[in-house]
């Protein structure tokens, strides 16, 4: 016989449900049991828009490199500061 899951509290923030979260398993108040896998095909993550000034001539070095590689030179940005965030 399964067990009667416990009531979520009423939080007044969100940071009060988020510490209760941090503390407390999920595991009490819901059935995993009876939970289905989803597929959220359009869910797209987030990204905010920056801007950045860069030398003309290093501009000029990162276009012809995206073009080499037949990408847009934003994405070949995106992908080395990727890179060197990975690595650090």
């Amino acid at each position: 016989m399964a067990r009667k899951p416990e009531p979520v509290p009423a939080f007044e923030t969100e940071a009060d449900e988020r510490a209760y979260w941090e503390s407390h398993d999920s595991a009490g108040h819901i059935d995993w049991t009876q939970a289905e896998r989803v597929r959220l095909p359009n869910l797209k993550p987030s990204a905010t828009s920056i801007s950045i000034r860069l030398p003309d001539a290093l501009l000029e070095r990162i276009k012809i490199a995206a073009n080499k590689r037949d990408m847009p030179y934003q994405s070949l940005i995106k992908a080395w500061l990727a890179e060197k965030v990975d690595a650090s």
